[in-house]
């Protein structure tokens, strides 16, 4: 029989903690939630390896790594209000809640959207998780603003759409895709307009509705 909770001791002690992740609160809270509640159920077996984990129509849930720097990146507070944008499944969602005040869990993908919010009422632990429904790129303004916003994926293109619904001190990750490579990158605001730094390399699927314009050619 499968031992999932000394696969999530695994993944924690092999794959996020040897990538410099240190924050104890955010180590709690991925050995505490059962990543193969929010995986495909044909794919439970995966659910704990270093990868990226199809969800269906493109999308994936990030590695563990990945997911784990991006969120200690940030510095959740136990106050912060936090935007999930493409929150697939809703693992990231479950994550967050263990280290913020409120997450709201966005989805475009109402089937999604409905298998999160099955997985995280199934880890009784997420009630601060608010999920909804709706395009990506426009956010989520009724519960913002948001003092981190999460990309769960790769976005070709400065979110600045999502610039607006940041608090004065607020946080963006995601991964920014050029080409074949990809890097993590953290934005904060500067006279309106999000200013990133890399992070760390990564990649990811393209979230829908980040990809870049094809430039046209003469």
């Amino acid at each position: 029989m499968f031992d999932t909770a000394a696969a999530r001791r695994m993944m924690v002690d092999c794959q996020v903690r040897t990538a410099d992740v240190t924050n104890p609160d955010l180590i709690e809270a991925m050995l505490a939630v059962p990543r193969e509640l929010f995986v495909p159920s044909a794919l439970a077996g995966r659910a704990y390896l270093d990868a990226d984990i199809p969800i269906g129509d493109g999308r994936a849930l990030l590695k563990p790594m990945v997911l784990a720097k991006l969120i200690q990146a940030a510095q959740l507070g136990p106050d912060d209000r936090v935007l999930d944008v493409g929150c697939g499944t809703g693992y990231s969602s479950a994550i967050q809640s263990r280290l913020a005040g409120s997450v709201t869990a966005l989805e475009q993908d109402a089937s999604l959207a409905a298998l999160a919010k099955q997985a995280l009422a199934a880890t009784g632990g997420a009630n601060n998780v608010t999920v909804v429904t709706g395009p990506l790129t426009a956010g989520w303004p009724a519960s913002g603003p948001y003092d981190f916003v999460l990309l769960n994926g790769a976005s070709e293109i400065t979110p600045d759409s999502l610039a607006g619904q940041l608090k004065p001190n607020g946080r963006l990750a995601c991964l920014f895709k050029s080409g074949p490579a990809g890097k993590a990158m953290l934005y904060r605001l500067a006279e309106g307009r999000l200013v990133g730094r890399p992070i760390f390399d990564a990649a990811a699927p393209i979230l829908p509705g980040f990809a870049a314009t094809p430039a046209f050619v003469f």
